[in-house]
């Protein structure tokens, strides 16, 4: 009969499976690659299976080492739980989170905001995962994720970040080229910025559609942050939040006040790394600022009720 494995080593098995590399993995459990790779040879040794399949890219889950995940994971929530209901003071915010976001909200909101939150967590850190696409919280490309599509399968804590409005914009030698636009009928025959159609990371990034003219696409990014800078050199015309606009002038709006799309973003986080102070505590910090700062999303304060 095979020894039960340690849950130390399983604890080793699910943050490599989860970063993907020995380094990644090193990282969030704070101990040398080597020790990593020690203890996930003992971990198949003691199980006779071969868990990961080893590249130079890094390491990906067997179809034995999916089947170990999940139970993996249950051990892993158990030890949590006990942990919050045995712990008379608060667990300590520490180690390594990784958060996918898009991309012009990682930068313009995110990146600063975390840059300030760090500074009181002195042993907290963050991998952003900026890219102009949603990280894939299934294959756990991250800890958690601010998506337009939350899952509808899986086991998901998730909430409504924020929604978002989106207006147009230009910049000022484009609109002096083309002359003044007073309402949604001037937009046609206007040249517009858009996203790669096939490469869309979401559907609900299909938003200049809804315009109610037929777009003329003069250059197409995957990104916004390209975008923007393809409406401020006066390619065209932009559709943004107001958090993805600089604030330099590059940019005015079009139609000033005019909503031409809402959507909302999702936080989603899988069950068992949300027990994870850490990945809690920057979940806290997005809803929070993401409440406190509607205005960056183009919504109104909300009202505050006057004393009698």
């Amino acid at each position: 009969m095979k020894s039960l494995p340690e849950w130390t080593d399983l604890r080793f098995f699910l943050e490599l499976a989860r970063s993907g590399t020995l380094s990644g993995a090193s990282r969030r459990l704070e101990v040398e690659h080597t020790t990593v790779a020690r203890r996930i040879d003992r971990l198949e040794q003691q199980l006779g299976a071969t868990l990961f399949d080893r590249s130079r890219e890094g390491y990906e889950l067997t179809e034995m080492g999916h089947a170990v995940l999940p139970h993996a994971e249950s051990m892993e929530a158990a030890v949590l739980a006990a942990q919050d209901q045995l712990s008379d003071t608060e667990v300590a915010v520490r180690g390594v989170v990784r958060l996918g976001v898009p991309e012009v909200l990682g930068v313009r909101v995110i990146t600063p905001l975390l840059a300030r939150f760090l500074q009181e967590q002195p042993d907290l850190s963050v991998d952003l995962l900026v890219q102009p696409r949603f990280a894939n919280l299934a294959n756990r490309e991250a800890d958690l994720g601010v998506t337009l599509d939350p899952p509808s399968t899986g086991r998901y804590m998730m909430t409504r970040l924020a929604s978002f409005k989106l207006y147009l914009y230009g910049s000022p030698a484009y609109l002096a080229r083309r002359g003044p636009i007073r309402s949604r009928a001037d937009l046609a025959g206007h040249d517009f910025v858009d996203y790669v159609q096939d490469r869309l990371a979401s559907n609900e990034l299909n938003f200049i559609d809804e315009l109610g003219v037929v777009p003329r696409r003069r250059l197409c990014c995957t990104g916004m942050m390209g975008q923007a800078e393809a409406a401020a050199a006066g390619l065209g015309l932009f559709m943004a939040p107001p958090y993805a606009v600089p604030d330099d002038g590059r940019l005015v709006p079009v139609l000033q006040d005019e909503v031409f799309a809402e959507r909302a973003y999702w936080l989603v986080a899988p069950v068992d790394l949300y027990r994870l102070p850490r990945v809690r505590a920057v979940w806290n910090l997005l809803r929070d600022y993401a409440e406190t700062h509607p205005d960056l999303f183009g919504l109104q304060p909300k009202a505050t009720a006057r004393a009698a």
